[in-house]
This record gives C-alpha cells, sequence and structure tokens, in this order.
C-alpha cells in the first residue's frame, strides 16, 4: 500500500514523502496514529494545500522536543529495586520503571520513549539510558538502581 507520511517516521521517511508498505503496517499503525494517509490522488491535493501548516506544526514539535532535552540530558533518576547480597536484582528495571521515575522528576515521558538496547536492567548500580523525545532527538540520562534487602 502507498501512504503519504504526515510526520517523520524512523526508518520509514520524511514528511511529505509517498512511500510503499505493507497493507498491515499501515491499517493497524501509520493510519490509527496520524502518522499517515493511503496516497491517493485526492489525498495527495489535500496534502500539499495543508503541506505549510504540516510543516510548522512539525517544526514546533522538534522544538518542544529539543529544549526538553538540553534539560533532560545528563538527569539522574534513583530506582528502588529487591536484590540479593551478590547485587543481582530480583526483578528487573524496565523503561516503565524508568518513564515512572523520569516523570516523577519532573519530565513527562512514555515508556515507548525509553531505549534499552540491552533489555531490562538486572543489577544495582549506575547505568545510561537512552530517551528518544522525538525521532531527531535523543538525550542521554543516568539511571541509579538500588537495591533494598528482601
Amino acid at each position: 500500500m502507498q501512504v503519504i507520511l504526515l510526520e517523520k517516521v524512523v526508518n520509514l521517511g520524511n514528511l511529505g514523502e509517498v512511500v510503499r508498505v505493507k497493507d498491515g503496517y499501515a491499517r493497524n499503525f501509520l493510519i490509527p496514529q496520524r502518522k499517515a494517509r493511503r496516497a491517493t490522488a485526492t489525498a495527495v491535493a489535500e496534502f500539499e494545500a495543508k503541506r505549510a501548516d504540516l510543516e510548522k506544526a512539525a517544526n514546533e514539535k522538534l522544538a518542544a522536543a529539543q529544549a526538553q532535552g538540553e534539560k533532560l540530558s545528563g538527569t539522574t533518576v534513583k530506582v528502588a529495586q529487591k536484590a540479593g547480597v551478590d547485587g543481582r536484582l530480583f526483578g528487573s528495571v524496565t523503561n516503565a520503571d524508568i518513564a515512572q521515575a523520569v516523570t516523577k522528576a519532573g519530565f513527562p515521558v512514555e515508556k515507548a520513549q525509553i531505549r534499552m538496547p540491552q533489555g531490562p536492567l538486572k543489577v544495582v548500580g549506575d547505568h545510561t539510558i537512552a530517551v528518544a523525545l522525538h525521532t531527531d532527538v535523543v538525550v542521554d540520562i543516568n539511571v541509579a538502581v538500588f537495591g533494598e534487602q528482601a
């Protein structure tokens, strides 16, 4: 299916590009999230009429994400989790736990914005985690995991 991108999508394209994607990806993700529209002749004409407004909105989102990223960069959040005497956690610290701690610190983020390529944290200590506030704005924060005695 061919779609027009209404915003920048990672590994797919930029605003206004007409790209070919699998039908399920378009129907189940891109179109419901308002990231794309079907690329029909009328949709292309409507997009070209609204292009300036969409670009302005995209630039405002990027500027807001950059401002928040400057404030958030280098922030340290503390997460307590039950741990054994050897420093290994009984559970793990997931992206949801980190998102909750960052939100309590005054920076509202969603768990989908937390990037953990090595998976959940399973040991006590300091870890560097990436937070993707926008497709172009990724900042690093420090997560200090403390162990609670079980």
